[in-house]
C-alpha cells in the first residue's frame, strides 16, 4: 500500500528535506504541499490523504486552528503534528484537537517513518514518556506553563507578538481588526501577569517558543 502524504509547513527548505527523505521509502510518497493554514485546511477538506504532516506555527491559520475546524466539520483525518515545540507543552493540545500523533522536528528519521506508517494503519502516537505521564496523571495539563492554557487564537496572536510583528501586521495576517488584536494582546498580558511585549518575548525565549 502506498501512503499518500500532505505536508503543511511554511518553510520550503523543511518541506524539501521531508520530501527527499520520505520519497526514498518504498511505500510513502509526498503528493501535495501547503505553506499556510488556509491552504492546508482547504486541501484537507477536499482531498483524502493517508497522513497529513501539520506544523503548528502556520501563517494566517495555526495548525491547531486547522485541527479545530476539521473537528467541527466532523471530518476524519489522520494528522501527525510535526512541530519544533516541546511535546509536554503542545502534544496534549494537539491530540485533544484531533491529531492522531505528535512528533518534534528533531525526531530521528526512522521514528518519523515508523509513526507515519502507524497512523496510516489507524494507530496513534505520542512520546512514550508523555504517554506514561498522562496515564498516571490525567490532569497533567493543569501544571503546564501558562501559555498552554491559551485559546488557539490567543496562542496564535501571542506567537505573532513575540515574533516582533506589529498589531497592524498581525491583524492583516489573521484577517481581524487592529482593535480585536489589541484586545487579545491585553487578555494575554493579563493572563501572563505581564505589562509589556518585552516580558512576553523573554518568556517565549525561556520556553523555546520562538523560531
Amino acid at each position: 500500500m502506498t501512503i499518500n502524504i500532505l505536508i503543511a509547513d511554511d518553510h520550503s527548505l523543511f518541506r524539501d528535506g521531508l520530501k527527499r527523505i520520505l520519497n526514498e521509502t518504498q511505500d510513502i510518497i509526498v503528493v501535495a504541499e501547503a505553506d499556510n493554514g488556509g491552504d492546508a485546511l482547504e486541501k484537507m477538506r477536499n482531498c483524502k490523504w493517508d497522513v497529513t504532516l501539520l506544523d503548528i506555527n502556520l501563517p494566517d491559520i495555526s495548525g491547531l486552528e486547522v485541527l479545530k475546524r476539521l473537528n467541527i466539520d466532523n471530518e476524519k483525518q489522520r494528522v501527525l503534528v510535526l512541530s519544533m515545540y516541546p511535546e509536554d507543552e503542545y502534544a496534549i493540545r494537539s491530540i485533544r484537537s484531533g491529531a492522531a500523533g505528535y512528533l518534534t522536528k528533531d525526531s530521528p528519521t526512522d521514528l518519523l517513518v515508523s509513526v507515519i506508517r502507524r497512523l496510516a494503519n489507524g494507530g496513534k502516537y505520542v512520546n512514550p514518556e508523555l504517554a506514561e505521564k498522562l496515564f498516571f496523571n490525567p490532569t497533567i495539563e493543569l501544571a503546564a506553563p501558562i501559555h498552554t492554557k491559551f485559546s488557539d487564537r490567543e496562542l496564535h496572536v501571542f506567537k505573532h507578538i513575540v515574533a516582533g510583528k506589529s498589531l497592524t501586521s498581525i491583524a492583516r495576517s489573521l484577517s481581524l481588526s487592529v482593535k480585536t488584536i489589541s484586545t487579545y494582546r491585553t487578555r494575554i498580558l493579563e493572563k501572563m501577569n505581564m505589562t509589556n511585549n518585552a516580558q512576553l518575548v523573554r518568556y517565549a525565549v525561556l520556553h523555546h517558543l520562538i523560531d
